[in-house]
Parts: structure tokens; sequence; C-alpha cells
């Protein structure tokens, strides 16, 4: 598919916007993307969109509630309102409680949890690989919970695993 602005060369950025039942789509090269990014950003609204999923506890003037303020870097929580962006990763730190229930509903849950293999949703996963995910999700738990002791038999449990997997590797390569 060609870019709609150049006409030149192959598009790689491809942005679909629907309004009232009303669908606009926009394909680009991505030398393109790049001249057009801001007006890309005004037209399909990444911040108004943010905004809008933030139910960041209802915002009210300055002068009528205390501006929040990002200790490290003086970012305040009304700027990412109009922005769509934080100042800097200490941010996430100063917002958390606002910023929480808008991570929870554009991705699921507010914590990075990592990529979970293709193969362990199809079920070609072996129960050992599943049985290793397992056990570092309730040891991220028990160290959450400062329940170390459990914690530690954990780590044994999966050093164990990891050996055991990485020999089962080992011996199919040979083969």
């Amino acid at each position: 598919m060609q870019c709609n602005v150049c006409h030149k060369k192959e598009a790689t950025v491809h942005l679909t916007e629907i309004i009232n039942d009303k669908v606009t789509k926009l394909h680009l090269c991505e030398e393109c993307a790049r001249q057009k990014s801001d007006e890309m950003e005004v037209h399909f609204g990444l911040s108004d969109l943010l905004a809008g999923l933030a139910d960041l506890g209802g915002f009210q003037e300055p002068s009528l509630k205390k501006v929040l303020k990002c200790p490290a870097c003086g970012f305040a929580l009304q700027d990412f309102q109009r922005t769509g962006r934080l100042g800097c990763p200490k941010c996430y730190e100063a917002f958390e409680k606002q910023l929480a229930p808008l991570l929870r509903r554009i991705h699921g849950q507010d914590r990075h949890m990592g990529k979970f293999p293709l193969k362990a949703v199809t079920g070609k996963l072996s129960q050992d690989a599943r049985e290793l995910h397992s056990l570092k999700v309730k040891l991220q738990k028990a160290v959450s919970l400062e329940a170390f002791e459990e914690a530690a038999g954990l780590r044994d449990n999966i050093k164990t695993l990891e050996s055991k997997l990485r020999t089962k590797k080992e011996e199919d390569k040979c083969i």
C-alpha cells in the first residue's frame, strides 16, 4: 500500500479513526509520518484519548485544588491530562494513585507482567515450562508479601526446573 501523502514509498504507519460510525484511515511512509507527527496527534487526538480515559479524580482549577507535581521534574498532573505524556520516570511513582485506574482500564492491569509465549496459549509449551512460569508468578507474590522463607524455596525450585529445562534443550540439540 502506498503512502497517502507522497504516493511514492510503501506505507508502514496505518492509523484508523472512528467517530460516529465514520471511519477515517491514513496510510503513511515512515518519513511522512515523522513529518506529520504533530498534525497526526492533533487529528487523531492521542492526548485527548488518554485524557478522556483518565478519570484522574475530577480535575479542578489549580486555584481550587492543590496542584500535584512530580518531585523529580516538577511536571504537574494537569500537564499529563493536557499532553498525554509524563515528564520523567519518577512521574509514574509520583502520580501512581491517579494513573493506576487508567493503566488498568487500558492494559487490564497496572503492573507489567511480561510477555507470555504463544506456544503456552496454544498448548504446545511443555508442562515444565508452564510450571516454571507458575513458580515465577508465585515467587513474585511471595516477595511482595515479604514471605521470604517461602520465596527462598520457590527460588530453589525455579533454579532446579531451569536447570532441567536447559539440560533437556541441550539434549534436543544433540539429537
